[in-house]
């Protein structure tokens, strides 16, 4: 059943009655361009048809109660004594956090959670959590909505609430996207440009089974690395220096700074043309830069893992792939791949069978459609 349908279903037999509204975040995959977000860089992500979805209705008062499908606990907090705790309700209490402290007087609301986009995997189940949450309180508090505002008060509540350092990519695809296209975004001004994919291109999903917490798995000391590296070579952003420059500085440099700054710079690149070869069609082009942005995080960044690079390497060998990588903050998790469309039913079984036998993991490909931005439903 999709989630669309477990949400109202679940709040029917929760309140007995019909929800006001249900709101809708798609889950994303991202294309190339990682760990570029939060140097101020580009990234090429999709939203995809995976999404989570709430089923509410407002309250009178200033409470919040959610119950989701995938967690025992209930979010249970007034808005008027928002404290610190743990659980998966820190990503509901973060977004009324960040929301409150830009102005925004909320009103309390009641509802379910159901998702369809797996957690932690690298497909943004975080962000389209956090952007569904900010959708009801838009809603129930007579806000309207302003995806670019509201994209940034996502990032701010991960960032200051919730302890994860994470950028805008993920927010700025889940209330911008649009259907049939992925999304070129330059994270510094934050604006999007909308790129066609190719009816013949399929975008396959590769899930390893594995699963990381971004906050342990050292995505925040990369993070920090990064912004030393900046601070090293003395510009504004990483985003902000040649490729021929950072040559020259290599030298002053520590080692590990270096590295991170190489594959910063070098992606940027990528994302580019990749972008621009996605406009083109030229799908073999775009996955030989897929495939060299793999080989980056792996060797240069240092966010892979076995498990990832044995996924990739499979995919890599199946028929009809263009390019294959990781994608998201990496460590675990899933990696992403270009098809060609009519190839993608024997491409799935080739690379979970290669998979299995290097591994002996039970990975799970799928293709994925894009979709469009955060929206609301009646029932």
């Amino acid at each position: 059943m999709p989630g669309r349908d477990r949400a109202a279903m679940l709040f029917k037999t929760k309140y007995g009655a019909e929800p006001a509204g249900l709101a809708r975040a798609p889950g994303s995959v991202n294309l190339i361009g990682e760990h570029t977000d939060y140097n101020g860089g580009y990234v090429l992500p999709m939203a995809i048809e995976q999404a989570v979805w709430i089923a509410y209705r407002p309250r009178s008062d200033r409470k919040v109660l959610v119950r989701s499908e995938a967690f025992v606990d209930d979010a249970r907090f007034d808005l008027d004594g928002l404290t610190r705790g743990e659980g998966w309700a820190e990503y509901v209490k973060g977004v009324a956090w960040a929301m409150e402290s830009a102005g925004n007087r909320l009103q309390g609301w009641e509802g379910i959670i159901a998702s369809d986009v797996a957690t932690a995997a690298g497909l943004s189940s975080s962000a389209a959590l956090g952007i569904a949450v900010e959708a009801v309180f838009s809603k129930v508090s007579d806000l309207g909505w302003d995806p670019a505002s509201f994209a940034q008060l996502q990032q701010r509540s991960e960032n200051e609430w919730v302890g994860v350092r994470s950028g805008m990519m993920d927010p700025l695809v889940a209330t911008g996207a649009r259907e049939g296209h992925a999304m070129l975004i330059d994270c510094l001004s934050f604006k999007g440009v909308h790129v066609p994919i190719p009816a013949e291109a399929s975008i396959v999903v590769m899930d390893t089974g594995t699963r990381r917490n971004l906050i342990e798995a050292g995505y925040n000391r990369r993070r920090s690395q990064c912004e030393a590296a900046v601070g090293a070579l003395n510009v504004a952003s990483l985003r902000d220096i040649t490729i021929a420059e950072l040559f020259e500085r290599e030298p002053s440099l520590d080692a590990q700074l270096y590295q991170c700054a190489l594959h910063v710079v070098t992606e940027d690149e990528r994302t580019l043309g990749a972008a621009d070869a996605l406009a083109r069609g030229a799908l073999g082009e775009l996955g030989g830069l897929m495939n060299e942005s793999h080989a980056s995080l792996r060797d240069v960044f240092g966010v892979s893992s076995r498990p990832l690079d044995a996924m990739v390497e499979a995919a890599q060998a199946a028929p009809g792939c263009f390019g294959a990588r990781l994608t998201g903050g990496g460590y675990a998790g899933a990696a992403v791949a270009l098809v060609a469309r009519e190839a993608a039913e024997e491409f799935i079984d080739s690379v979970e069978k290669g998979f299995h036998a290097e591994t002996g993991l039970q990975g799970h490909c799928y293709v994925v459609k894009s979709a469009g931005g955060a929206t609301f439903e009646t029932p």
